[in-house]
C-alpha cells in the first residue's frame, strides 16, 4: 500500500490563496497513483477548509512539540512525506527522519520565504534589492537548511531554482520545478466567457494574511488608482481577498470608485466578470495564483516586474509589465479602453496558459522523479552531504528545543 503523509502548517483552502489550490493538486496527483494519503496539521479547523473527506484523505490532527507524533508516524510508516512549507519540516522533520527513516522527504516551498522577507526588508528601508541581501537573512539560513534536510523541493519559479542553483549553489538533483498547475478542463473557449462589452470594472484579488497584497492595495489607494481614475472619473475598481483586515476595509470609498469587497465566495466568476486586473506587488516571491487565474479567465493584466517574475518566459505578457506609477495608470486605462489590444492581450494570456501551465505538461515527469527517488534513495542521500551533515548536527537544536518544550508542557 502506498502511503503519503502531509503535514500542513494550516488546513487547505483553496478558496482561500493559491497555496491552498496548490495543495490541492499535489493531492490529486498523489491520489491519481494510488496513494493512500493522510493530512496532518496542529492547525486549528477554519470555516474555509475543504472537507478533506470529499477527496478521500484522512485528516489527523496532531500536537507541536509532542511525541505522540512519533508513534502516530511510525505506525503509519508512509512511502513520502511531504512538508507544506520549510517551518513544518524544522518541526516534524528531524521526527520523520527518526520514526520513518526510509520514507521519501519532499518539501513544497510554495515560494522562497526568504527572498520575499529579503525583498519586503529592502522596500522597507527604500533601496533596492540585491541577492547579496540573501546571503544575510536569517530565514534564508533557516529555509536552505530544510531544503537540504529534505531529499527532494519543489519549486513554483524558475527564477528561484536558478537563485538556489547559482547563489547557494544546491544540487540540481534536489529540486524539482513544478509550477501551478491548470487542468485543461478548466480552460474555457473565448466564446465561453463573457466577452469585452459585456465586462466592467477593474479588480484586484489576493489573501490579506499576505502582506505584499495589503502593501498593493496601499499603493493603488494612494498613487495609482487616482492616475487611472482621473482618465476614467466613472470607472469602479473591486478589491476581492480573504481575511481582510479593519485597516483594508477601511479603505473602502464608493465616491472614489474604490470598493473593498471582502471575500469571493467564487473568484474565477469575480474576475471572468472583470475587464481588467491590476496586481502592482512591490515585493513578493512566487509565482502569483491571481495572475495565473487572470490568464485563463481571459482577464488581461496589469503588473509588475515582481508580479510577472518567472511566469511568462519569453513570451508576451497578457497586458503590461512596468514598475512605472504614470505607464502603469496609462496602460490600465489602454486595456479598459481598447478592444483590439484587449482581445490580443487576451490571446497572449491563453497562449501561456497552454504552454506553460497545464497539468500534463508536468506530472509525469513528477511523478517518475518520485519513483526514481524512492528507488534510489540511499545513494540520493549518500550523495546529499551536506542535508546529512545537517541531519547529523544542526537538527539537534531543534530537536532538544522541542523535547524541552514537550517537558515544560508535561508539568
Amino acid at each position: 500500500m502506498k502511503t503519503l503523509l502531509v503535514i500542513g502548517s494550516v488546513w487547505p483552502e483553496p478558496n482561500s490563496s493559491a497555496a491552498g489550490g496548490r495543495m490541492l493538486q499535489l493531492l490529486s496527483i498523489f491520489k491519481q497513483e494510488g496513494y493512500t494519503i493522510v493530512f496532518a496539521s496542529a492547525a486549528m479547523d477554519s470555516a474555509y477548509m475543504v472537507n478533506l473527506a470529499d477527496y478521500g484523505i484522512e485528516k489527523k490532527n496532531i500536537v507541536l512539540n509532542c511525541s505522540s507524533f512519533d508513534a502516530f508516524a511510525k505506525a503509519l510508516q508512509p512511502g513520502v512525506v511531504l512538508f507544506d512549507r520549510f517551518m513544518t519540516e524544522e518541526q516534524f522533520g528531524w521526527r520523520v527522519a527518526a520514526s520513518c527513516p526510509d520514507a521519501l522527504r519532499v518539501l513544497d516551498t510554495e515560494d522562497l520565504h526568504s527572498l520575499r522577507q529579503a525583498r519586503q526588508k529592502a522596500f522597507k528601508e527604500k533601496r533596492v534589492f540585491t541577492t547579496t541581501d540573501l546571503l544575510v537573512e536569517e530565514v534564508a539560513k533557516r529555509e536552505i537548511a530544510s531544503i537540504l534536510r529534505c531529499d527532494l523541493s519543489l519549486l513554483v519559479s524558475e527564477y528561484e531554482m536558478e537563485l538556489l542553483t547559482t547563489l547557494f549553489k544546491i544540487e540540481p538533483a534536489l529540486l524539482h520545478y513544478l509550477p501551478l498547475l491548470v487542468n485543461p478542463e478548466a480552460l474555457l473557449e473565448t466564446e465561453q466567457l463573457p466577452n469585452y462589452q459585456t465586462r466592467r470594472d477593474f479588480i484586484f484579488v489576493g489573501n490579506f494574511l499576505h502582506e505584499p497584497n495589503f502593501n498593493a492595495v496601499l499603493y493603488l489607494k494612494e498613487t495609482l488608482w487616482p492616475l487611472i481614475q482621473k482618465q476614467l472619473p466613472q470607472a469602479v475598481l473591486q478589491v476581492y481577498g480573504a481575511y481582510p483586515s479593519q485597516k483594508v476595509l477601511q479603505l473602502h470609498n464608493q465616491k472614489e470608485g474604490f470598493w473593498v469587497m471582502g471575500r469571493a465566495a467564487n473568484a474565477m466568476e469575480v474576475v471572468s466578470k472583470a475587464r481588467v486586473v491590476l496586481a502592482p506587488l512591490r515585493f513578493g516571491a512566487g509565482i502569483k495564483g491571481k495572475l495565473l487565474e487572470a490568464m485563463y479567465c481571459g482577464s488581461p493584466s496589469v503588473t509588475t516586474t515582481i508580479g510577472a517574475e518567472a511566469m511568462h518566459g519569453d513570451l508576451p505578457w497578457n497586458g503590461m509589465v512596468t514598475d512605472n506609477p504614470a505607464l502603469f495608470a496609462a496602460e490600465a486605462v489602454r486595456l479598459y479602453q481598447d478592444p483590439v489590444i484587449w482581445y490580443q492581450m487576451q490571446q497572449n494570456g491563453f497562449a501561456m496558459v497552454r504552454k506553460r501551465y497545464l497539468k500534463p505538461l508536468f506530472e509525469t515527469d513528477f511523478k517518475d522523479k518520485i519513483v526514481l527517488l524512492q528507488t534510489h534513495l540511499k545513494t540520493h542521500r549518500v550523495h546529499n552531504f551536506m542535508g546529512e551533515m545537517l541531519q547529523h548536527h544542526t537538527l539537534r537544536s531543534t530537536k532538544y528545543l522541542s523535547k524541552w518544550i514537550e517537558e515544560k508542557n508535561a508539568k
